[in-house]
């Protein structure tokens, strides 16, 4: 199967995330501001002024300057006059916003035409009047700041909580949860495309006795190892999951039921190969897994009993070797085949 880059699976919707912690505060010479202003004595004492703040701070006399310079260094926040020549400050706070990141903070000398609403609506942070005082300025500007850095917070907070909420904690496989979500993703591409897709579970040999003899710690170590081990077998678009104790899956986009059976091969034979030594005593371990391939209108939950079927049927025959569902629906008479 070629080694082919795929979507990778989808994470669940952006709900019940908790609050972020406030992050520290950045340093002004980390942060960059530009001043976009037509009238030169303005943008000079406000250089000035920032500049003796500690802030990195770069001018335009215009917005379509202003965004060539965004296009080239990108800048924390943008102090604008809304009245400039050609492009208007409302038009580049828009643009700056939108395809820039930066926050921007609107001016004007003409806030009786201008309504706060109208100035906030097209993505500014803050509107403030002139003449200002330096140290109003000063404090609005670290308020937009504490802002920007605050959301930059919650957005890295709400995606590590999105990727810990489809992650085994143990393993850094996907969890059960997720796989179902995964799972129906891929069938319904399967069908769309009319791609086959495959589906492998295999099972820890004997895990309990393991487990019995050489406690908990230990066992947690093999199956992180046997993460990474099966990791190593697949393809950029197979996706490994921990479905629960010492079971473990894979979904194999565009791969046949013969095709499961040789990743299952791979994973057999690398976990096989693993040399663990509790107690300084030389152990290996060995997995029975179950391969099956998706069959026309079939539904998620059998799909995954026939590969569970397989995997007991490996089980069942000695362990330590993979086991191909039948092309049929499951069949309490049906003989798997068997790769050993």
């Amino acid at each position: 199967m070629a080694d082919t880059k795929e979507t990778q699976p989808f994470l669940p919707e952006e709900d019940d995330a908790p609050p972020c912690l406030p992050s520290p505060e950045v340093p002004p010479s980390e942060i960059s501001i530009l001043l976009v202003d037509d009238d030169r004595m303005i943008l000079d004492a406000l250089k000035e002024f920032l500049g003796r703040e500690g802030y990195r701070v770069d001018v335009a006399d215009s917005g379509e300057k202003a965004l060539e310079k965004l296009a080239e260094h990108p800048a924390d926040l943008v102090l604008t006059d809304i009245v400039l020549p050609g492009m208007d400050g409302l038009d580049l706070t828009a643009r700056a916003q939108r395809d820039h990141g930066a926050d921007v903070m609107v001016m004007t000398a003409y806030a009786a035409e201008y309504r706060y609403e109208q100035v906030v609506d097209q993505g500014a942070s803050d509107f403030i009047e002139k003449p200002f005082r330096f140290e109003e300025l000063r404090l609005r500007i670290r308020r937009v700041l504490k802002e920007r850095r605050l959301r930059a917070a919650y957005e890295k907070a709400l995606v590590e909580c999105r990727r810990l909420a489809v992650t085994d904690g143990l393993t850094g496989l996907f969890n059960s949860r997720h796989f179902y979500r995964v799972l129906d993703g891929e069938l319904h591409r399967a069908r769309r495309y009319n791609h086959p897709l495959s589906l492998i579970l295999f099972d820890i040999d004997d895990f309990k006795g393991f487990n019995d003899q050489h406690g908990h710690v230990e066992g947690d170590a093999v199956l992180s190892a046997f993460a990474r081990a099966t990791e190593g077998c697949l393809r950029k678009m197979d996706t490994a999951f921990r479905y629960g104790g010492e079971e473990f899956t894979v979904i194999l986009p565009r791969a046949n039921g013969l095709d499961a059976v040789r990743v299952g091969e791979r994973i057999r034979k690398a976990i096989r190969d693993q040399v663990f030594t509790p107690d300084s005593v030389e152990v290996r371990l060995a997995v029975s897994v179950g391969a099956a391939e998706h069959l026309p209108g079939e539904t998620p939950k059998s799909f995954v009993r026939r590969a569970d079927q397989a995997m007991y049927q490996a089980k069942a025959a000695g362990g330590d070797r993979v086991t191909l569902a039948p092309g049929e629906p499951p069949d309490p008479e049906g003989e798997p085949l068997e790769v050993e």
